[in-house]
């Protein structure tokens, strides 16, 4: 059984991984730099993107579709 493919290219998968990273560190730097509550987008945006690595890793787990030809 081959794993199936994920939905994002290994290429997107390393750009959502630096932008959940930068999202994730930017967010305290925020926090204590402004006096107002806009962390929280970062926090947000990070989550988002958290998201959407682990559907693409949830994707890449399941086995690929079977070839229902030979039967």
């Amino acid at each position: 059984m081959r794993p199936a493919p994920g939905f994002l290219t290994t290429r997107q998968r390393r750009w959502a991984w630096l932008g959940f990273v930068l999202a994730a560190l930017q967010a305290p730097v925020s926090a204590y730099l402004l006096p107002d509550d806009s962390w929280l987008f970062s926090v947000c945006v990070a989550l988002m993107v958290a998201t959407v690595i682990i559907a693409d890793d949830a994707a890449r787990r399941r086995p690929a579709a079977a070839d229902r030809r030979a039967e």
